[in-house]
């Protein structure tokens, strides 16, 4: 099962701080709106998201269609056929992509240990 690009999503209490932090990591932004209160950083092919007041906790996310660099593939598996796929088997998601459409769509689920995957495809 082929996810697409995958990053960790913070849930930050403060984004300047966090973006000074991860900074000195070596992460730099490559996306985002500060003022908007969201950040997208890279470190090579590793990937954040500082997003401040838009969740509880952290996420992690797939983004179908998408390379590393948020950069659109000539070919992926569709978010709603790694639904269905999932669905069959077993998983239960807590928010499902509308079967009836096309293009960007994301559905949630949570792992055992309560961890959020957002699987969110933009293409």
């Amino acid at each position: 099962m082929e996810l697409g690009a995958f990053s960790v999503s913070l849930a930050v209490k403060d984004i300047a701080a966090s973006k000074s932090f991860y900074e000195k990591l070596g992460f730099n932004v490559f996306a985002g709106d500060a003022a908007q209160n969201w950040l997208i950083l890279k470190n090579g092919s590793h990937v954040i998201g500082l997003f401040q007041g838009m969740f509880e906790k952290n996420i992690l996310t797939f983004n179908p269609g998408w390379d590393q660099d948020a950069k659109p593939l000539g070919a992926f598996t569709d978010v709603r056929e790694l639904q269905r796929q999932l669905i069959a088997q077993g998983v239960t998601l807590v928010q499902q992509a509308d079967e009836t459409t096309t293009g960007p769509a994301s559905f949630v689920a949570v792992d055992p240990d309560g961890n959020t995957i957002l699987v969110d495809q933009h293409v």
